[in-house]
């Protein structure tokens, strides 16, 4: 996914970042209120104990916000930590899906793509002029300066619809990861060939509980500590998968694998195979999602941008490969839509289940980097809409012990508590991990990575209609439309297949 600039301290975002694999573009909604509190409230400190404007220019940068001051070393480790997320847990199961030809190859042009167009939006960050005009804090302000018009709607309608999209797919992957831990202790004491069945939905009620007490928290992005932890989770359960891969390989031989992926006939039928492979198309687009750092102005932002772009997606792309790779030549042909809790590995159980209980604690503290944008946006717009009225706008102290006064409001206890169960619901009716996978990566790839970038530079640029580069970035808008939308329909028809052959009182198996 492009990538985004705000002026919030670098290592406040990188904490963020580490959190999840989400653009900054989305964390900005949920950061930028109570930010410009804060740089407010600073400036006015400074104004007032220092006359001269000496200790402004120290610490305020050249629009009056807090001085940047990352570079492209931190960008590129923000890039690469943030990726680093549940993405990589399909990885294996798509390039058994393509083969060992189409695979990589996806992987690749998909890498490219988005370093392309990210590059094309790192241009966008100051308007007119890339380097000394205004700067852009959001990716619809960059939409906003570039297209303007109905543009910014279906910018947010993206944006906002990927992330309704998110938390539902969150709470399906954190309730198949805490039944995983449930079934692998069932395995270990009483056999592989026990089934061990596990319903998702009292697991994935727990999940929702959880996500309502912590929706209700103020500043939950000031929560430091749990962004912490769900970066160390994060990396976590994605080395112990590469290492259990690495591990099964060495001690069982690698499986089957083919040129082509699975076999018709033989794994899938021929419709399947189609079918599966557009879906393997939209899991990818899902794993590259990525972000960047706050950069400071010297060199130029834009430069600085495009060089820990680079850095970050070939890293990130050379550990996807691994991830994929590893996973096909331990599972072969029949790797498991996510190889963590598809039971290909089943010892050191222990380590199966740290593996998986980390996955849920990250997605805890996910969950609700995905859904303060959408509750700021909603309650920031109902305040607009109805001003007047007491059940929005009014809130209440209640002491509460070793916290203090908490201020309920509401709008906000009722809106964000409905919003957590209907999202648990639909997660109750779709559980499938790799169909939902591949739907969020199929409708959110095009436009925010590839559609918005590229008319925005080719509107800021000024570009002749029809000269050869027009046509170029043209033919690449339109053939990534028909790659998303081919994946958009494998992902819609594999959850159509599932539903139909689902069993809501067992656990839900990743084939």
């Amino acid at each position: 996914m492009p990538t985004s600039f705000t002026n919030i301290d670098h290592l406040t975002i990188h904490l963020l970042l580490l959190a999840v694999k989400a653009t900054p573009f989305q964390l900005l909604q949920l950061l930028n209120r109570d930010m410009a509190k804060e740089m407010q409230k600073n400036s006015m400190y400074i104004e007032q104990n220092d006359p001269e404007g000496d200790i402004r220019k120290d610490f305020l940068d050249d629009d009056g916000r807090a001085k940047r001051t990352g570079t492209w070393v931190t960008a590129s480790a923000h890039i690469i930590t943030a990726v680093i997320g549940s993405g990589v847990l399909s990885l294996a199961w798509a390039i058994a899906q393509l083969g060992w030809v189409a695979g990589p190859a996806v992987l690749m042009a998909f890498s490219f793509i988005t370093y392309y167009t990210s590059t094309l939006l790192s241009d966008c960050y100051r308007s007119p002029d890339p380097v000394t005009g205004k700067r852009n804090y959001t990716y619809m302000d960059v939409v906003r300066a570039s297209l303007g018009g109905r543009s910014v709607q279906l910018c947010g309608l993206a944006q906002y619809g990927n992330l309704i999209g998110v938390t539902i797919g969150y709470t399906i992957t954190a309730s198949i990861s805490m039944v995983a831990v449930k079934r692998s202790n069932c395995f270990h004491r009483h056999g592989h060939h026990v089934k061990c069945y596990t319903s998702n939905n009292p697991l994935m009620i727990i999940f929702a509980c959880i996500q309502i007490v912590l929706s209700q928290i103020p500043n939950f992005h000031k929560l430091s500590w749990l962004s912490i932890l769900a970066a160390v989770m994060s990396f976590a359960y994605s080395s112990i998968g590469i290492g259990l891969s690495i591990a099964k390989v060495i001690g069982d031989g690698p499986h089957a694998t083919t040129l082509t992926g699975t076999t018709v006939g033989v794994d899938v039928s021929a419709s399947e195979k189609v079918w599966r492979a557009f879906q393997a198309i939209g899991d990818v687009a899902f794993a590259y999602a990525f972000s960047t750092d706050t950069l400071k102005s010297s060199p130029p932002e834009n430069k600085s941008m495009k060089r820990a772009t680079a850095v970050g997606v070939t890293t990130t792309t050379l550990f996807y490969i691994m991830c994929g790779v590893m996973g096909y030549l331990a599972f072969g042909n029949d790797a498991p839509g996510n190889f963590l809790t598809g039971f290909g590995f089943y010892e050191p159980f222990w380590l199966v289940d740290f593996a998986n209980a980390c996955i849920a604690v990250h997605l805890i503290g996910a969950y609700q980097v995905f859904c303060q944008p959408i509750f700021g946006f909603v309650e920031k717009w109902c305040n607009k809409r109805w001003p007047e009225n007491k059940f929005i706008t009014s809130e209440h102290g209640i002491n509460v012990p070793c916290y203090g006064v908490y201020h309920v409001n509401s709008f906000r206890l009722v809106w964000r508590t409905a919003y957590v169960i209907v999202s648990a619901v639909l997660a109750m009716i779709f559980p499938f991990f790799n169909d939902f996978v591949g739907l969020i990566g199929a409708a959110s790839f095009w436009p925010l990575t590839v559609y918005f970038p590229v008319e925005m530079y080719i509107a800021r640029t000024k570009i002749r209609r029809f000269s050869f580069t027009w046509v170029w970035l043209k033919i690449l808008i339109w053939s990534c439309f028909i790659v998303s939308l081919v994946a958009l329909v494998g992902s819609v028809q594999g959850l159509i297949q599932s539903l139909k052959t689902y069993r809501p009182f067992q656990a839900v198996q990743e084939e």
